[in-house]
C-alpha cells in the first residue's frame, strides 16, 4: 500500500477514486435511510478548502490504481487554533479493510499533524460501530455527545401550518449564497453569539466571525456546487437593523432531496421570545418555495443543548443515530 497527498485540484479521474471510496464506506456503515454523498461534494471539497483553513488529502493507493482508502485533514489558520485540527474523513474501502489501510492512513495523519505542530485532533464519529473501536484504538476519547435529527418537511408543515409570527419591531429576510452587503456586518456579528454554544471538551477556540469570514463561509459552499439558504429575524428600523436570530440551511448539490442544518442562533439579548422556533419554521416555508426538491431536513445538536432540543422536538424533528465529537491529543 502507498500513501499519497493528492494535489490543490485533483483531475476527475482522482475524483472518482476518491468518491468510489466515500460513496462505498457510507453505504456499508450507515442505514439506507441516510443519503450517501454525491460526486459533486467529493469534487468540492477536494478542490475548494474552507475559509481560513488548509486541507490535506490522503489517498491509499492499491496496485491497480484505485483507491483503497482516503483521509481530509482539516487545518486551522487563524491564530487560536493552529495547535488544533479536524480530521474531516477517513474512509476504507470495504474490500480493502482488516488489511491495515485505515491504520496506515492514519499514521500519514500523525505525520502531517507533527510536521505542522498539531497537538490535538478532533473527528465526528458514529457511535458504537467500527469506526468508534478504530478512534478508540488510535486514542481518541468521546468529547461531546450528538445526536443527528431529521424532519420531514411535509409532515412538519401539515403539523404547523400556520406562519411563524414575531413580537412587534422584528422581521424576517431571507437570501440565498452570500450575505447581502446591508446586513453582512450584523450578520456576522450574530454569528458571534455561537461561542456560548456546547462544545463539550473540544480543544478548539470559537471563530471569531466578521463580514469577510461570513462571506468566505458561504462563498465556498457554492464554489463546491453546493447551495446555501439564510433566514434572519431582523429588529429595529431600516439602515440600522440587527440580526436578532438566523438560521442557514445547505444542499450540498442542488439535487439532494435532504439539506443540512447549519447553525441556528439567537443573540443572548433576545432570548426567551420564541425567536429560534420562529426563525427554523420560517425556513421551512422558505426552502419549500425556493428548493421544492428538499424533502428532509437534517441537523446535529449536542445532547447538552437542552433549548435547541426542545425546539426541533416541537417543529417535528425526530432522533436518526447517535454520533459524537472524538479528540485525540499528540
Amino acid at each position: 500500500m502507498t500513501v499519497i497527498r493528492l494535489p490543490s485540484a485533483p483531475d476527475d479521474s482522482a475524483v472518482d477514486a476518491w468518491y468510489e471510496v466515500v460513496r462505498a464506506a457510507h453505504t456499508q456503515d450507515l442505514p439506507a435511510t441516510v443519503p450517501p454523498p454525491g460526486r459533486a461534494e467529493s469534487a468540492g471539497k477536494l478542490r475548494f478548502p474552507g475559509p481560513r483553513t488548509r486541507a490535506v488529502h490522503l489517498a491509499a493507493v492499491a496496485a491497480d490504481g484505485s483507491y483503497d482508502g482516503v483521509a481530509t485533514l482539516v487545518l486551522f489558520d487563524d491564530e487560536a487554533n493552529r495547535h488544533a485540527a479536524f480530521l474531516d474523513v477517513l474512509a476504507v474501502h470495504p474490500r480493502a479493510r482488516h488489511r491495515g489501510t485505515g491504520a496506515g492512513l492514519w499514521e500519514a495523519v500523525r505525520a502531517q499533524l507533527a510536521a505542522d505542530g498539531r497537538t490535538s485532533v478532533s473527528t465526528v464519529v458514529e457511535v458504537g460501530g467500527g469506526g468508534e473501536a478504530f478512534a478508540r484504538r488510535a486514542g481518541f476519547e468521546n468529547v461531546l455527545p450528538l445526536g443527528w435529527y431529521v424532519q420531514n418537511v411535509a409532515d412538519a408543515l401539515a403539523a404547523r401550518p400556520e406562519p411563524p409570527l414575531l413580537p412587534d419591531g422584528y422581521g424576517f429576510a431571507h437570501w440565498t449564497g452570500v450575505v447581502p452587503d446591508a446586513l453582512a456586518d450584523a450578520f456576522a456579528e450574530a454569528h458571534n453569539a455561537m461561542q456560548d454554544a456546547p462544545t463539550g471538551d473540544i480543544d478548539q477556540a470559537p471563530p471569531a466571525w466578521d463580514a469577510a469570514r461570513v462571506r468566505a463561509a458561504e462563498q465556498v459552499v457554492e464554489d463546491r456546487g453546493g447551495v446555501i439558504l439564510s433566514v434572519a429575524v431582523l429588529h429595529g428600523p431600516p439602515g440600522a437593523q440587527t440580526v436578532a436570530a438566523y438560521t442557514e440551511l445547505v444542499l450540498r448539490d442542488p439535487a439532494d432531496t435532504r439539506a443540512l442544518q447549519y447553525d441556528t442562533v439567537v443573540v443572548p439579548a433576545r432570548r426567551g421570545q420564541g425567536l429560534g422556533a420562529a426563525v427554523k419554521r420560517h425556513m421551512m416555508d422558505v426552502v419549500t418555495l425556493v428548493c421544492p426538491g428538499v424533502r428532509e431536513i437534517g441537523t446535529t445538536v449536542a445532547d447538552e443543548n437542552g433549548p435547541m432540543l426542545a425546539v426541533n422536538e416541537r417543529l417535528g424533528y425526530r432522533r436518526e443515530r447517535t454520533v459524537a465529537y472524538f479528540q485525540a491529543t499528540l
